[in-house]
């Protein structure tokens, strides 16, 4: 069986470290620098570094990134706490991250996260009050690491193209992102205000309505979050049966053969024959669904 590309990183990446050119202290390349480099998602190359932190192979350090960590006696050492709140929580939540990216969300536990920083359980609520506030500053420090540029480019198509790249490519490296807010229960979070802000800030001064804007900015994030919950379902799925979509679609053959031959799906079966080995790649399905939203949204503003 192949390696899976994530895997073929970390491996990489722990040759570096066994043969001494990545030495403890030393920044190991970032997401963006790995996903590029070896042509990859984002979230292949986050769930790489994911594994290597497990691994206790690197650590993520606050304001500096993530490192190659101390050993000692053939063991990753245990970090040492950093002095100050702060700093402290900005570790915890750190460590949530790469948890949620590596196992999903539901293993993200106050436990787990103890365990994997080297701390009593109970001291991480002197740093964030529960769960839900830490699922919030998860979201916020994911929403971070893509920023928006310090300048808006003008005109609110650039504009609206930039805010949903960023929060796609987000999502692509955090999976989990995708379940858990919904449209009646918007999650308080400043990171994602500041695209609101964004979008707002790119239609002040058009003709639309405030209603209008508001539905306008819901649209176009919901054309990122739905094929975003995508990913993680996927993730969950392969989880859980050890499969890969496409071993799964390839047992969903006889059946398919079966529905096909029917007769009572003709145009199905037509458009199946015509499309014949489709690749369902979600980067050009999410790309082709913005340009269409735009074209849409163009009608309206003008």
């Amino acid at each position: 069986m192949d390696t899976p590309p994530y895997a073929r990183i970390a491996g990489d990446i722990k040759r570096r470290v066994a043969d001494g050119r990545l030495r403890p202290g030393d920044r190991v390349p970032s997401t963006r620098q790995l996903a590029r480099d070896w042509g990859v998602a984002l979230a292949t190359a986050a769930k790489a570094l994911a594994v290597l932190a497990q691994e206790g192979v690197v650590v993520a350090e606050p304001r500096v990134g993530t490192v190659v960590a101390e050993r000692r006696e053939g063991r990753a050492a245990r970090r040492p706490e950093i002095s100050g709140s702060e700093g402290t929580r900005e570790r915890i939540v750190r460590a949530a991250i790469e948890l949620a990216d590596a196992e999903g969300l539901p293993d993200v536990t106050m436990r787990a996260i103890a365990d994997r920083l080297g701390m009593a359980t109970m001291s991480l609520y002197r740093h964030v009050g529960s769960k839900d506030d830490l699922i919030l500053l998860m979201v916020d420090a994911a929403i971070e690491d893509f920023p928006l540029p310090a300048e808006r480019p003008p005109g609110w198509w650039a504009a609206f193209e930039t805010t949903a790249r960023l929060q796609w490519a987000a999502y692509r490296a955090h999976p989990w992102m995708a379940g858990i807010t919904s449209l009646f229960r918007p999650l308080p979070s400043a990171g994602l205000i500041k695209h609101t802000e964004w979008v707002m800030a790119a239609l002040a001064g058009t003709h639309l309505d405030a209603t209008t804007k508001m539905n306008l900015h819901i649209l176009l994030y919901s054309h990122v979050q739905g094929i975003g919950a995508n990913l993680e379902l996927e993730r969950r799925a392969r989880a859980a049966t050890g499969l890969t979509d496409e071993e799964w679609l390839s047992g969903q053959d006889d059946r398919m053969r079966a529905i096909s031959q029917s007769g009572g799906y003709p145009a199905f079966t037509e458009l199946m024959a015509e499309l014949g080995d489709f690749d369902l790649d979600l980067d050009r399905l999410f790309e082709f669904g913005l340009g269409r939203l735009l074209d849409g949204f163009a009608k309206m503003i003008g």
